[in-house]
């Protein structure tokens, strides 16, 4: 009777143990699951407030496509520059406000092509930082025919200074601007991607207190039943 009394009592401890570990991983469940729910909220949110940043930034440049900015026409220009190699945009943008993280990463690769329509189609790691002046050693000539030596560079009669080459500086303003916009699509896909992420960690929250509740529901349904 009494090893019948003991082996009782070591089933319902089992028995027991096993119920509050069921319970806290059901409990873990839900709470797993609410917190997936919240960082997805809030990636959500972020996300959305992140993509009308970068709108409200751009709008705010009051940035306008030109007329040749099309598929079409820029290829035309880029044809009859003789260029070769050049990433030709499919977006069009002519007339068009940028306001958007695609519209400025098409407006800056019009601007990178009307740079190397300035310059021959020279970049500025191949063009020299001065106006070169007559008689210059083709030795000591970039391949734009400017030249980085001051010796051989063309003078400012007014400011006794090398006169600088301004297809290069024009290169930097251009790089410049083109690497803020492409900046701006960039955080605008950053943004994009933190909406996604927070619909996957909004959908997995809600799995897992499904899952959560299920067992419990089962659990009680097996109890009433017993």
């Amino acid at each position: 009777m009494s090893t019948f009394t003991a082996d009782n009592r070591v089933k319902t401890a089992i028995r027991e143990k096993s119920d509050l570990l069921r319970k806290l991983f059901e409990w873990g469940g839900f709470a797993a699951g609410a917190i997936l729910v919240a960082f997805g909220v809030v990636a959500i949110v972020m996300g959305f407030s992140g993509r009308a940043t970068v709108s409200d930034s751009l709008a705010q440049e009051k940035i306008v496509g030109s007329g040749d900015m099309t598929p079409a026409l820029i290829a035309k220009e880029v044809k009859e520059a003789g260029l070769t190699g050049v990433d030709l945009p499919t977006m069009a943008v002519a007339g068009k406000t940028i306001d958007t993280g695609d519209e400025a990463r098409a407006f800056a690769s019009y601007m990178r092509i009307h740079a190397l329509l300035a310059t021959g189609g020279f970049t500025y790691a191949e063009m020299g930082r001065f106006v070169a002046k007559p008689g210059t050693p083709k030795a000591q000539l970039t391949a734009d025919g400017a030249t980085s030596n001051e010796q051989y560079a063309l003078i400012n009669p007014e400011t006794k200074r090398p006169v600088a080459n301004g297809a290069r500086d024009l290169w930097v303003t251009e790089t410049a601007l083109a690497t803020a916009l492409n900046v701006s699509y960039m955080a605008d896909k950053l943004g994009l991607f933190g909406i996604v992420v927070g619909v996957a960690l909004l959908l997995s929250g809600i799995g897992f207190i499904v899952l959560a509740f299920a067992a419990l529901h089962r659990k009680r349904t097996a109890a009433l039943a017993s």
